[in-house]
């Protein structure tokens, strides 16, 4: 994939995760942007953070002690972990959010 297709497609898909906070109370989950980071900070002070990682054409997530990179799959349109291929970002995402108190 060429560096523009990757912005579009990571642009793209940082814009879903903004989309799942639209209607969240901020008093259970608050959704920060500065450029192509993304933090979500849970009432119980646990943090998300996403970003994009351009020289890897990668999506990183971070969350509960824990890392992903996230490429993307052409074959499943979707970003897929790249240490275990049944991992998608958003479900990723989302199941993070569970484990905080936070139902998307």
């Amino acid at each position: 994939m060429d560096d523009v297709e990757y912005r579009k497609l990571a642009s793209t898909t940082l814009r879903e995760i903004e989309d799942l906070f639209d209607n969240v109370d901020a008093d259970l989950a608050d959704m920060e942007t500065a450029g192509d980071v993304i933090t979500i900070t849970f009432a119980n002070g646990a943090r998300v953070v996403a970003n994009t990682q351009g020289p890897a054409q990668q999506i990183w997530l971070a969350g509960n002690g824990r890392g992903w990179h996230f490429s993307y799959a052409p074959e499943h349109q979707q970003w897929r972990s790249d240490k275990n291929q049944d991992e998608e970002l958003l479900t990723t995402l989302k199941h993070l959010c569970t484990q905080n108190g936070l139902e998307l």
